[in-house]
């Protein structure tokens, strides 16, 4: 039984992360619509809020909503009128004192992220952490900012090192180059490594699910 057991969760175990993955992905832009739902109903007349609370309630309609209005703006974005819009719409953003930072900031990030000229996590490396005489795997993140770089004096890269098993937490961590091993493994390839704990390594394929051996 026990054998059996181990081999139904071989099997079960990616599909249920899986689809707990996507529920995550798909409850979050259900709740931006709701979200927004819910101020529309609020700023509307009272005679309209059933009408809108129902329209609400149709299955999917806020994944499909919200899908719909990044797709669309990012087709605008990418126009020559879209692009004045967005320039203006920077402008207007960026007085606000408080929010201008935020925004600046978030926006910066993504940029580097999603830009397919950036040059974020193109690059696994190996640095020494947490000590000397150990080894760990991060990502090369770009280049220390110029008030760093003269300040140091030597040439250094930016690095996030991420925890294990969640690696969308970790370190931000500035390095000397000289210090570094670049890896010719992917940088999937390298994050499937840091999320298995090193239990799966580099081009590795996916097992199928077999019995453990019975060691009774």
């Amino acid at each position: 039984m026990k054998k059996y057991f181990i081999a139904g969760i071989l099997v079960w175990a990616p599909v249920a992360i899986t689809v707990w993955v996507i529920s995550w992905g798909l409850g979050l832009l259900d709740s931006i619509f709701g979200s927004v739902m819910q101020a529309i109903i609020t700023v509307f007349p009272v005679q309209f809020a059933p009408d809108l609370q129902h329209f609400r309630e149709i299955p999917a309609i806020g994944v499909l909503i919200v899908v719909g209005v990044i797709i669309v703006t990012g087709v605008m974005a990418i126009s020559f009128a879209g692009q004045w819009w967005v320039r203006v719409w920077d402008k207007q953003v960026n007085r606000i004192p408080v929010v201008r930072s935020i925004y600046s900031s978030v926006k910066q990030v993504s940029s580097t992220l999603f830009s397919g000229s950036g040059q974020a996590f193109r690059k696994a490396l190996l640095i020494r952490y947490p000590h000397q005489n150990s080894w760990a795997i991060a990502f090369q993140t770009g280049t220390p900012a110029a008030e760093i770089s003269s300040k140091v004096g030597e040439d250094y890269v930016n690095v996030f090192l991420p925890t294990t098993p969640n690696p969308t937490s970790g370190f931000f961590m500035i390095v000397p180059r000289s210090s570094v091993i670049e890896l010719d493994m992917s940088v999937e390839e390298a994050l499937k490594h840091i999320v298995s704990m090193g239990s799966v390594p580099p081009n590795a394929r996916v097992p199928s699910p077999s019995l453990p051996k019975n060691t009774d």
